[in-house]
């Protein structure tokens, strides 16, 4: 699999944003891109997930499942959580599940590697906010999809929750699946490359 990104400009609200953007990441490839705030690493992970469309450029997924889209094919994991509070952390994690599709984890499995299995029958209102992030990661295993577009995926997190993450995304690109994460801070996984906005 090859995600090819060539030209690509983005304009938000009639301000370019970035322009002649230029990458390619493969299976096992993680890029991670950085930039101040305002340089557009939220809007390229939203432009790859189909979210927003970009001004001009081509964006290209090959040697992929031809049937589906790439944003069929992805997980965007973005600032905001996607939870519903009053159900638990089991049933927030199985809504996820039955529309995402199944993947190799199941849900239990997955909230025990993101540390919240014994947390499945708690109402996601009375999570913390590192809980909640955490909550979220847990639907990148339960749903399999080779891409993940991953925007400030620390953030709330803690020492622990970092070290499960950097596990999670290392046994993701060992699957043969491809990483684009947008961060400030590290990440924990070696053998990122790096592409500055």
């Amino acid at each position: 699999m090859r995600l090819s990104v060539s030209e690509l400009v983005c304009v938000r609200g009639n301000r370019e944003v970035f322009s002649g953007l230029d990458f390619q990441v493969r299976n096992g490839e993680m890029l991670v891109v950085r930039g101040p705030n305002g340089s557009g690493k939220t809007s390229l992970l939203r432009i790859l997930a189909g979210l927003v469309r970009p001004a001009r450029g081509r964006i290209e997924l090959a040697d992929a499942d031809p049937q589906l889209t790439l944003a069929e094919q992805a997980h965007y994991f973005g600032h905001l959580d996607a939870l519903k509070p009053s159900l638990t952390v089991a049933e927030n994690l199985g809504f996820w599940v039955r529309y995402l599709g199944r993947g190799a984890t199941k849900p239990r499995d997955a909230l025990n590697d993101v540390g919240l299995g014994t947390l499945a029958d708690l109402p996601a209102a009375y999570l913390s906010a590192g809980q909640r992030r955490r909550l979220g990661l847990a639907r990148l295993l339960a749903a399999e999809r080779p891409i993940w577009l991953l925007d400030e995926p620390t953030a709330a997190l803690d020492a622990a929750a970092q070290q499960r993450l950097a596990e999670v995304m290392s046994r993701q690109l060992a699957a043969g699946g491809l990483i684009v994460a947008a961060t400030h801070g590290p990440l924990g996984v070696a053998a990122a490359r790096e592409l500055t906005l």
